[in-house]
């Protein structure tokens, strides 16, 4: 391994590209990756409600100034997933019950928060966008470590929770 340059993460070096992980990470299948999805979408409602709530009473305390909070809530998503994945368990709720977590398979590190919301960002314009959505899963599907597109782009992995 090389030293790294100032600013960038440490990084293997293999000889050609390298479809798979580095071999302490075991693959998360899609299939989990899916129902955890399923799992943080009520996860995700729930603190869409909270957050609602607690808007509502500072909007009341300060006289309706506070409502102007309300602009955060289509946000929700973006920010339980940066809390979550960007916090020491490293996943989101839906992940921890399905044994996943997200990690750099360079580093096998924690996901710092910015990176963490990108990369929820990233998953929800590819699901709401039809052929993104589609050439997302794509790529899981021809590659062997089952890493997504958004995954890619931000050299992240979801692997087995140990």
């Amino acid at each position: 391994m090389q030293n790294p340059q100032p600013g960038y993460a440490e990084r293997f070096e293999t000889s050609g590209y390298a479809a798979s992980l580095p071999v302490p990470f075991v693959r998360a299948s899609l299939g989990a990756r899916t129902v955890a999805y399923l799992l943080d979408i009520l996860f995700i409602f729930g603190f869409t409600a909270v957050l609602t709530l607690l808007i509502t009473v500072i909007g009341v305390v300060t006289f309706g100034l506070g409502w102007t909070l309300f602009a955060v809530l289509p946000a929700s998503g973006i920010i339980y997933s940066a809390i979550t994945v960007g916090g020491a368990k490293q996943s989101t709720v839906g992940q921890r019950l399905m044994g996943l977590r997200v990690v750099a398979p360079e580093r096998g590190g924690a996901v710092d928060f910015i990176t963490a919301a990108v990369h929820a960002l990233l998953f929800y314009v590819a699901v709401s966008t039809f052929l993104l959505w589609c050439l997302d899963i794509l790529f899981g599907l021809m590659r062997s470590d089952r890493r997504l597109g958004h995954d890619l782009l931000l050299g992240l992995a979801v692997v087995h929770a140990r």
